[in-house]
């Protein structure tokens, strides 16, 4: 199966959801650290169907028409259980930013100071909303519901905490090459 197969049996077996809601889902809080287009959902999902690891059942609705709701399987969450545990070797990235980063001895520093504030600051909003999140998570949790491996929170939550280190790595990180280029005086490529 693709990732995406298992980023939506993974949000299936925390609750049953419709095709629109696990779209909604997918933006936030999947969106944070996996992406898939809209068009990609459906499709998915009859395939997870078909192999016997989601099912749906039918939902009349009034003025509107009816949903199919899904649900993950007893099939379903023990291959995705099997695969949650499977080791991995680490993604090769793309990361553009870091493309240009790599260039940036070109650049004239007034335009790479703007460049870098500019991802910085983009990295710091983000930062900030998932501050909020863990404190709104942390304020609404169970005692120890965070820290007990078999709670959908605390996959949840651990997904945050390293959320949120890597967007403070980033903030810093742009900090010092902030601090680097203002304090460079030399004016001219090598």
């Amino acid at each position: 199966m693709i990732p995406l197969a298992y980023a939506l049996l993974g949000l299936l077996a925390r609750a049953p959801a419709s095709g629109y809601d696990l779209i909604r889902e997918m933006e936030e809080p999947i969106g944070f650290f996996w992406h898939a287009r809209r068009s990609q959902i459906y499709p998915e999902l009859a395939r997870l169907e078909e192999a016997g690891f989601v099912a749906h059942t039918v939902v009349e609705q009034q003025e509107r028409p009816d949903k199919k709701v899904f649900a993950i399987t007893d099939a379903g969450r023990a291959a995705l259980a099997a695969w949650a545990a499977e080791p991995m070797r680490i993604p090769p990235e793309r990361d553009e930013f870091m493309l240009k980063v790599f260039s940036l001895w070109l650049a004239d520093p007034p335009s790479a100071l703007t460049l870098i504030r500019s991802y910085a600051s983009q990295h710091a909003e983000r930062l900030a909303r998932y501050e909020a999140i863990r404190a709104t998570m942390e304020r609404n949790a169970a005692a120890g519901e965070l820290r007990r491996l078999h709670s959908p929170r605390f996959a949840s939550y651990a997904t945050l905490l390293r959320g949120i280190e890597y967007e403070r790595g980033y903030v810093a990180w742009c900090q010092w090459l902030i601090e680097t280029i203002e304090a460079d005086d030399s004016g001219e490529p090598e």
